[in-house]
């Protein structure tokens, strides 16, 4: 007898359907799995065995024959060992009931029979969803958070014998929900009204947060680089019920501790960090920093230090917000939204151009450190901030501006293009043809920008930029048109000159020019 048995099997954060084919036949006690499975999955058959037997249905004199199609994919984990043992079940003539054809299973098995957690459940859900299937036995996961799909029904089992149980029409107890997950308290160590002075570069971080820009910062050591980036994901919006759940599947993907649910990630890899760890990899390829970062933040501290080889890697995540990683046996593609800020020293020493101390490395030196950044990396960060260190002698420490008060204008700021474009994405990544059919320019403004463009050597990319910016600076000022205001505040945070047929505005007053 042979029946088919429905399981969902992963390629990175994909997912794709996996008919279980079961067949068992009078013969010598064997099991054998066909359909390009790896070890892991290999091994299902003695933990199947093992199982079953241990729940009173022994394979005696049985051989079994188990295709899991589609037989051209690669199949990893043990994630299909509930499907086979239920497809075994059934084919053996143990489990009289029929399997429903829009009903998954996924899980893996323990030798007494118990279902147990696997790595990329979340992702096996929304996979689910996006298969149309109807019911999805699971074994039930208290570090992740309670999940509601519309038209999908979660079934949480503990054993086989629970979904035989199902299948035969009686119901089981809920579990109870894991309490930390569900009203999670958010706890910020860092707050913008801890940081004196730097108020132009304060400027530009909620700039680059309302409109999800990317920030390159340079300036001698202890001016304060690490510690506006470090303070940077307080004035971010919490994640969207959505959003949680793409951070949980790549933590749990890539087997990485996760602190918080709601807030969005920021991960801060260390400059001797390998092009692998950055990007992702593997011989089965897992997550790597840019996807843990996805949907929050990944800062670069000492940008120079790292390998020029690192460095022009990000160009693909920079451009396309996601990363795809080949191996021989397989390709997958690892979702890579995030904000980029990068912070470096203007030299190898760290102070040339300082005022307080005096720097020792020769042009060569300057030369060959700038030069570790390539020009395509340069190119595609959007805000350019010089800083310098904060003479604390003629500020008020009382009048420091908090977190939450910066981020109630981001959020107002990001709601407003939202609206605008009719789905929750911002003006550093929209479509440039949607951001400019929405926000046009006026003559004026594009012959300016077009003589500049030609008098100080800018790129496409860059000019893009600048239109970019000025579209956040619009939505947190509440402007619907763009302003001259706008662009020349655009223009200021990538260190360029002015419109010239434009007075500068107090706005943008502490810019660096070159």
């Amino acid at each position: 007898m042979s029946c088919s048995v429905t399981s969902i099997g992963l390629k990175g954060l994909e997912g794709y359907r996996v008919q279980v084919q079961v067949q068992v036949t009078e013969g010598m006690e064997s099991i054998v799995v066909v359909g390009l499975p790896d070890a892991s999955v290999k091994e299902s058959r003695e933990r199947v065995s093992a199982a079953l037997r241990s729940l009173g249905f022994p394979l005696v004199d049985m051989k079994v024959v188990i295709n899991l199609s589609p037989a051209e994919q690669k199949k990893n984990g043990p994630l299909f060992d509930l499907a086979i043992a239920i497809g075994v079940l059934k084919s053996g003539d143990f489990l009289k009931e029929e399997i429903p054809g829009d009903a998954g299973f996924i899980g893996a098995l323990s030798l007494d029979g118990t279902v147990l957690p696997v790595e990329g459940m979340i992702a096996a859900i929304l996979a689910a969803k996006k298969l149309n299937l109807r019911t999805l036995y699971l074994p039930f996961d208290p570090s992740i958070p309670s999940i509601e799909i519309p038209d999908l029904e979660l079934v949480y089992i503990e054993t086989i014998r629970d979904v035989m149980d199902v299948l035969s029409g009686q119901q089981l107890l809920p579990f109870a929900q894991h309490s930390d997950c569900e009203e999670e308290q958010q706890v910020i160590e860092r707050d913008f009204n801890q940081i004196i002075g730097h108020e132009f570069a304060k400027r530009a971080l909620e700039i680059a947060a309302s409109g999800e820009h990317f920030v390159l910062m340079d300036g001698p050591p202890g001016c304060g680089k690490s510690m506006l980036a470090e303070t940077f994901p307080s004035i971010l919006p919490p994640l969207s019920k959505e959003a949680q759940l793409e951070k949980i599947s790549l933590y749990q993907l890539a087997g990485a501790p996760y602190s918080s649910i709601a807030l969005p990630p920021y991960r801060h890899p260390h400059h001797s960090a390998s092009a692998v760890s950055i990007i992702g990899g593997g011989s089965n390829p897992k997550p790597g920093e840019v996807s843990l970062a996805h949907r929050g933040v990944l800062f670069l501290d000492e940008l120079g230090e790292f390998s020029k080889k690192t460095l022009d890697m990000l160009r693909q995540p920079l451009e396309n917000e996601t990363v795809t990683i080949s191996r021989a046996h397989s390709t997958v593609t690892y979702p890579a939204k995030f904000i980029f800020i990068a912070a470096m020293n203007p030299c190898p020493c760290g102070y040339y151009g300082s005022k307080n101390q005096y720097c020792t490395c020769s042009d060569k030196q300057i030369k060959a450190y700038k030069g570790r950044v390539s020009g395509p990396i340069l190119d595609r960060m959007d805000l350019l901030l010089t800083l310098e260190a904060v003479n604390m002698k003629d500020h008020d420490f009382t009048e420091i501006e908090s977190s939450a008060d910066i981020m109630k204008r981001v959020c107002a700021a990001r709601e407003r293009q939202y609206i605008r474009y009719g789905r929750e994405i911002c003006n550093g990544s929209v479509p440039f043809e949607e951001l400019i059919r929405n926000s046009p320019l006026t003559p004026g403004q594009q012959s300016e920008l077009q003589r500049l463009s030609i008098t100080q050597g800018l790129s496409n990319r860059v000019q893009i930029k600048i239109i970019r910016l000025a579209r956040t600076i619009c939505d947190l000022e509440g402007e619907e048109a763009m302003t001259d205001a706008s662009i020349n505040e655009a223009l200021s945070l990538r260190r360029l000159a002015p419109f010239s047929t434009v007075l500068m505005t107090g706005e943008t007053q502490g810019a660096v020019y070159d």
